[in-house]
């Protein structure tokens, strides 16, 4: 893993406090560094009614050789929000934050390229500031909002912030084309792994007497749920005693592991603890394994052995617990003028941590298992003693259940006829055959010899009389 440093500056007036606001026409300049591992970051605004306070920033990072730059949302050191969380803009030699005369935030590159800008000219913008709950907002003379940062939420959620039904945290774990989401619905609110046009939920939470959600809100005893009437109707409490002293001051969507929790500020510890987390087992975790792995009742992960080998193929595709991952992805049966012969190869004592995929109810073992043979894009499919069949477009989630458990439950993984499994039970077959012949064949030997010595021995006894 590279390690990215970053040279931080703080703009302060003569008698050294920083900026509680920028009016029209403010413009800061923050160049980008010769060296491509080295970031450079400008701390601009800061709100000190709270300890820790909120400061609001301008990063250039280096990212796969190129540099974005965003402006940033800080409690204490803890990014709680960015410009570029969903679109990077990427500049080379000079960033620019500009609030220009017109009223229009941006951020600029070289030659006055526009990367990212409030959409907020001729509304009457007079001022940015950042308000004590941590909201980045654009005002008028008057104070009225006219933008603000909370409406773009990321993968924080901060104390005070509300979220409506259909509105989403989201983050993105690095080196991966899937992201994780938190999504508040009418019945509930739920935690989503996102890979393509698949979306599958791994963690839910449900009001009680099937109570609908307008929105949720994050208060200083935990995450709040409401309805329409703005009755809370459901809460979070976290689950650490040490909070009753201290309020919630962020969720977060952890962007490695996709588990979500509540944090507090341990003023004694200087530092920011967690209260209460969804999931508290390794294996739990949607992305705790590879694809095609097998997070096993210990924790580790261990790979499913059933894609052709180098042998077997002459691919050099193999499923060994190194290289796991290299798996048969969503879509992988459906290649235009390639016929792929598959059969769907049953693993016992396993299931999936993932729900949300399609749902079929009321059929059989056998007919949930020729629903993923049957169509191309199911890699994998998970049929429950309650007759429900889940189908997978890709296989990841998985882990070993308990043996009281594994009766209850049926995963199904499709793989390239004669693949390893396939040819597994050929290759064993084969040495049973050996095994057997060559010990059918000792006993004859045995017999005959026997035999044989027996007829040398009377022959002459016979000689002797």
């Amino acid at each position: 893993m590279q390690l990215y440093f970053f040279i931080s500056l703080t703009i302060c007036f003569t008698y050294g406090y920083s900026i509680t606001d920028a009016p029209l026409g403010y413009q800061f300049r923050l160049p980008v560094p010769f060296d491509d591992s080295v970031g450079s970051r400008a701390f601009l605004i800061e709100n000190n009614e709270t300890k820790p306070s909120f400061k609001v920033g301008m990063s250039v990072e280096p990212v796969s050789g190129k540099y974005s730059c965003s402006l940033q949302v800080f409690l204490g050191d803890v990014k709680v929000w960015s410009s570029g969380h969903y679109s990077k803009f990427y500049t080379s030699k000079i960033c620019v934050l500009e609030l220009s005369r017109d009223g229009d935030l941006r951020l600029k590159g070289p030659k006055g390229r526009v990367g990212w800008r409030s959409g907020t000219s001729g509304q009457g913008v007079q001022k940015l500031q950042i308000l004590r709950t941590g909201n980045l907002v654009l005002v008028d003379a008057l104070g009225r909002i006219k933008w603000q940062s909370f409406n773009f939420p990321t993968d924080v959620m901060l104390w005070g912030q509300r979220l409506s039904v259909a509105s989403r945290l989201t983050s993105f774990p690095s080196n991966s084309t899937s992201y994780y989401s938190l999504e508040i619905e009418p019945s509930r609110i739920a935690l989503y792994l996102n890979s393509g046009k698949w979306n599958y939920s791994y963690w839910e939470f449900k009001p009680t007497e099937n109570r609908n959600i307008a929105y949720i809100q994050l208060g200083p005893k935990g995450l709040e749920l409401f309805s329409y009437n703005q009755k809370k109707i459901a809460q979070i409490h976290p689950s650490d005693e040490n909070f009753q002293f201290q309020p919630m001051r962020f969720l977060a969507l952890g962007n490695q592991t996709g588990n979500l929790r509540l944090y507090f500020y341990s003023p004694g510890m200087s530092k920011f603890d967690a209260s209460f987390q969804a999931l508290n087992a390794t294996c739990d975790l949607p992305l705790a394994c590879k694809p095609y792995g097998v997070c096993t009742l210990s924790g580790a992960c261990s790979c499913i052995q059933l894609l052709p080998t180098e042998n077997e193929t002459g691919t050099g595709t193999s499923a060994t617990a190194s290289d796991c991952g290299r798996g048969i992805s969503s879509g992988g049966f459906c290649q235009k003028g390639k016929k792929t012969k598959v059969e769907m190869r049953e693993l016992k004592g396993v299931t999936s941590v993932l729900r949300g995929g399609a749902k079929i109810v009321n059929v059989s073992r056998e007919e949930c298992g020729n629903l993923c043979f049957e169509d191309c894009n199911c890699t994998a499919a998970l049929y429950s003693s309650a007759k429900e069949c889940f189908i997978y477009g890709m296989v990841i989630g998985v882990k070993q259940v308990e043996n009281r458990e594994s009766g209850l439950l049926s995963y199904m993984v499709k793989v390239p006829k004669g693949g390893h499994g396939g040819h597994g039970k050929s290759n064993l077959k084969k040495w049973v055959l050996i095994l057997v012949g060559v010990v059918d064949g000792l006993i004859i030997l045995l017999v005959f010899g026997g035999l044989g010595y027996y007829l040398v021995r009377k022959r002459r006894r016979h000689s002797f009389a």
